[in-house]
């Protein structure tokens, strides 16, 4: 299945190269929100409250109430999540929060993971899993900590209905996502597996299907590479 991603970066949808330079700009929300009417899950990324940097909330608010919507950064207490679900979200993505920084190490925040779970109900939870060179990014890609997906993945499982692994290094390059990744993560986890990162191609994301993957696609898309 294909997500369409929508990231919201100073009132305006964006996409961004591995999450720092940025490519393509828009204004036209009612262009894309009809574009993406006919898919069931759609991606919708505050880049502004994942860089701590201020947030879009009114017009994720807006864009959840016309379409469904998985809704993701900072993301961090329980109560955020229920306000975000509130809003209209079908889930939260939540990434960082899940993660301890520890001096020359990390952990899975265990504690807050089981907290959100109890209180809005795992299946309203998508785990965030950001990696840039094998390990977890996390505050909007600008830190890391020293744990891998393959560590932090069996770890979550019991507190989310899904994973969303972004793989930094292809963010926006639209070089295809590696399938040794994602044939990797598929075996370690029964949740519903969502990856993204340079896919490109329709192709590719029939071949990720096979392997009962979903994929998030925004660059290609915005650029047409991939029809929508």
């Amino acid at each position: 299945m294909l997500i369409p991603s929508i990231d919201l970066l100073g009132g305006r949808i964006v996409q961004l190269v591995q999450g720092e330079k940025l490519h393509l700009a828009f204004d036209d929300f009612d262009y894309w929100i009809e574009r993406f009417s006919k898919y069931p899950l759609v991606q919708l990324i505050d880049l502004d409250a994942a860089m701590r940097q201020g947030d879009n909330t009114a017009l994720v608010e807006q864009i959840c109430k016309r379409l469904p919507c998985q809704v993701g950064g900072g993301i961090s207490t329980v109560a955020r999540a229920q306000s975000v679900l509130a809003a209209g979200a079908k889930r939260v993505i939540v990434g960082s929060a899940l993660f301890k920084e520890e001096q020359g190490t990390g952990s899975v925040n265990t504690p807050f993971a089981q907290e959100l779970a109890a209180v809005i109900g795992p299946q309203h939870i998508v785990a965030g899993i950001d990696s840039r060179n094998g390990l977890i990014a996390i505050k909007g890609w600008k830190a890391q900590v020293a744990l891998t997906p393959d560590d932090a993945i069996p770890a979550l499982e019991p507190y989310a209905a899904a994973f969303l692994y972004t793989y930094i290094d292809g963010e926006g390059l639209m070089r295809g996502f590696p399938t040794e990744i994602a044939i990797r993560l598929r075996a370690i986890t029964e949740r519903q597996l969502i990856v993204a990162g340079g896919i490109r191609s329709q192709h590719e994301i029939d071949t990720l299907a096979q392997l009962n993957i979903d994929a998030v696609a925004g660059m290609a898309v915005y650029t047409n590479l991939l029809a929508v």
